[in-house]
């Protein structure tokens, strides 16, 4: 069954008009796709004007580089993509990411099922948002993006051996605040109330 799409019967149909430069599928790709995308951005960027800002970066870039988009894919990954592109290159203007850590230096791998049992996704990504921006961006990409090492290394002008150990401190700080959140009640409570004052500004 196709999925209805308003003014469009079919998504490539909407894909079609954005190419010609149509205003309304402008707002209807912006409608479907803005509150997964802001998600996107505020994995990245900590403060939420900045996320906001970013994602409305991001889909100009959308609407300026459509003729790209060969239709041979998800066009909501390829939208991602782009997002993820104009996040990093926002920290990277900022050098909000740029925390290197020498090799010799990486933390031990921990034990990651920790994760899978103790928290849900929204707990997660609450936590994965309070890391040091250097740990979050490395996590975004390797766990949840999907990038390999190599990619991060090549698209944030860094070793491989950095991006590993930043993942490798990102897990293990995570671990860290999760048996905080676990052991001590008054640590979960300052833990959410600052949480909620980062994201909401």
């Amino acid at each position: 069954m196709l999925r209805l799409i308003p003014f469009f019967t079919t998504e490539a149909q909407l894909i079609t008009a954005l190419k010609r430069g149509e205003s309304r599928a402008h707002k209807v790709v912006y409608e479907r796709f803005a509150g997964k995308m802001l998600a996107v951005c505020t994995r990245y960027c900590a403060n939420r004007a900045d996320a906001e800002e970013v994602m409305l970066d991001g889909f100009m870039r959308v609407f300026e580089k459509i003729e790209q988009f060969r239709e041979q894919g998800s066009f909501e990954g390829w939208i991602r993509r782009i997002m993820v592109t104009e996040s990093l290159m926002f920290l990277r203007r900022n050098r909000q990411w740029r925390q290197e850590i020498p090799i010799d230096e990486t933390t031990p791998e921990p034990d990651y099922e920790w994760a899978d049992a103790a928290l849900n996704e929204n707990d997660l990504l609450r936590m994965v948002n309070q890391l040091p921006d250097g740990y979050r961006t490395i996590f975004n990409l390797y766990a949840i993006e999907g990038y390999a090492h190599a990619e991060i290394a090549e698209m944030l002008g860094i070793s491989e051996g950095t991006s590993k150990s930043q993942l490798s401190r990102a897990r293990t700080l995570l671990q860290t605040n999760l048996k905080k959140l676990e052991q001590e009640p008054e640590y979960r409570s300052d833990y959410y109330e600052k949480t909620y004052r980062k994201t909401a500004h």
